[in-house]
């Protein structure tokens, strides 16, 4: 299972079952989780934990030292869930000291060729990021996220749940859940409606967030305004989650 030209760490824990292809490299500290492939020409380096059933594809680099200037080898970790898919060339680093101590990710994502995942981030479950798509550190994604490929976000900024930003969106403020954005930089382009009702999102509650998406971007309140109109008309978990999508922003929303 594991390839002769391979080299995995003494202290490296892998399952009996994973896969590791030719010329990949496993540091100490590095788990990974039963049913997965390592292919070709890989880097881990630890402390990292991958969840069962990982994929990673040729010349990706998992784990490394973040790129931060401030970093001075600290040690930090990279914990992904289970399911998840890493493409060509994907670079995804473990965390800093000055934040968290470590870069999390759910389970079942898609990372495709070249995407970059910076220190620090936080990262839902069921998220697709296209190819080239950049995460500065500290960067939040929702899950169920969509990035187009060549967006870029910048640091320190929330990227909500359900929401889908078109391919080269520059994104440097927040992003609130169930919506569309993009452009440079990007802005706001209506509701996700395709992407509710693909997730079989109740026709109740895609018309309560029609409705909560209008008070914010169409009748010319103030934020708190919208925010306290959403309140006392809609009682739904969804309209719930839409108003905390902004009520966390500390970056300003994308109008």
């Amino acid at each position: 299972m594991i390839h002769t030209t391979a080299i995995v760490d003494p202290g490296a824990r892998l399952a009996e079952d994973v896969e590791v292809g030719p010329f990949s490299v496993i540091g100490p500290d590095v788990e990974i989780g039963p049913g997965s492939r390592i292919g070709p020409h890989v880097v881990i380096k630890g402390p990292t934990v991958l969840g069962a059933r990982t994929r990673i594809f040729q010349f990706a680099s998992v784990g490394e030292d973040c790129q931060d200037k401030k970093y001075a080898g600290e040690p930090t970790r990279l914990v992904m869930g289970d399911d998840n898919i890493i493409r060509e060339g994907a670079t995804l680093h473990r965390g800093t000291s000055q934040d968290r101590g470590e870069t999390t990710i759910g389970s079942r994502n898609l990372f495709m060729a070249y995407v970059h995942v910076g220190h620090d981030c936080i990262i839902g479950s069921d998220c697709v990021l296209a190819n080239q798509v950049t995460l500065a550190g500290h960067v939040t994604l929702g899950d169920f996220a969509i990035l187009g490929g060549l967006s870029a976000i910048h640091q320190f900024c929330h990227f909500g749940a359900y929401a889908m930003a078109g391919g080269g969106s520059i994104i440097t403020k927040d992003t609130p859940s169930y919506v569309m954005i993009n452009g440079n930089p990007a802005k706001i382009h209506g509701l996700n409606l395709v992407g509710l009702k693909r997730r079989g999102f109740s026709q109740e509650a895609i018309r309560a967030l029609t409705d909560s998406y209008k008070l914010v971007y169409r009748q010319g309140l103030t934020v708190e305004q919208a925010l306290a109109e959403i309140r006392s008309r809609h009682q739904l978990p969804e309209t719930d989650a839409f108003v905390a999508s902004i009520e966390v922003s500390k970056r300003g929303i994308i109008r």
